[in-house]
């Protein structure tokens, strides 16, 4: 977990405790560096699309990576997250990357049942969205620079020692391993028969009012001017252009 920054996970962001079962449920289903931290507090901000962030990440250094380890933590979290990170219109929302599922298939599969249960009902709405962006050497390029540094936010740049040295192995090599998990995601909706909502990250930043409107709509959700909240500003961090440029020159 980041220290000094408010990532979105802090209690003092919640919506007040909901009990029950969400009314909608839905999947933000991406890889890393689409910007999906970006597009999750948008959709957040407007108080009536839950707050969908990684509440699946036990990896040691991500949100709840004090509960590494311990499913029976784990599951008390998600209950937790159930109450306090539904909006108050019945919504709730979680962004997930293949790794955080099939890690839970390894350590936690019980809890793997009871999430897909909600989320992805045999009969019922499968309410998923599929995040991509377009520029995939830039989105390799992201990856790649993340990776070596460390630095997944902005606010971490000006606690940075340096910066990586560009590395065009690290960029083909990240580019390899988000096609595999793009791939992951897509025999999932194959093998499951979804048909997701498909955004790509280039036009939500370019039209984000219309991005906004379009999810809900998807949902069924009607957006209440008065419900928006106060949720952390997401900045973009710089350098990641520079390499793909340098990446694209070299390739010719």
């Amino acid at each position: 977990m980041l220290t000094g920054i408010d990532t979105g996970y802090e209690g003092k962001f919640d919506f007040p405790p909901r009990p029950g079962r969400p009314a909608i449920a839905w999947m933000l289903a991406t890889v890393p560096r689409t910007g999906s931290t970006w597009l999750s507090h948008l959709l957040w901000r407007t108080g009536c699309l839950g707050a969908p962030l990684e509440y699946l990440n036990f990896e040691p250094t991500g949100p709840y990576g004090f509960a590494n380890g311990s499913p029976d933590l784990q599951r008390q979290l998600w209950r937790s997250v159930l109450s306090r990170r539904t909006s108050p219109n019945g919504v709730f929302g979680i962004k997930c990357f293949p790794a955080q599922l099939e890690a839970l298939v390894e350590t936690n599969p019980s809890l793997l049942a009871e999430v897909m249960a909600m989320l992805l009902p045999r009969d019922g709405p499968r309410r998923v969205v599929h995040l991509a962006r377009r520029d995939r050497v830039a989105h390799a390029a992201s990856y790649a620079r993340a990776t070596l540094s460390g630095i997944w936010r902005r606010e971490q740049e000006e606690r940075a020692a340096a910066a990586p040295d560009y590395s065009r192995e690290a960029i083909a090599a990240a580019e390899r391993r988000l096609a595999v998990q793009e791939e992951a995601w897509e025999q999932m909706f194959a093998d499951l028969d979804i048909a997701p909502l498909r955004l790509v990250y280039e036009d939500a930043l370019a039209a984000p009012e219309e991005t906004v409107a379009r999810l809900a709509a998807y949902l069924g959700v009607t957006l209440d001017p008065a419900a928006v909240c106060a949720v952390p500003a997401i900045e973009k961090q710089r350098g990641g252009d520079e390499w793909a440029e340098r990446f694209r020159a070299e390739a010719g």
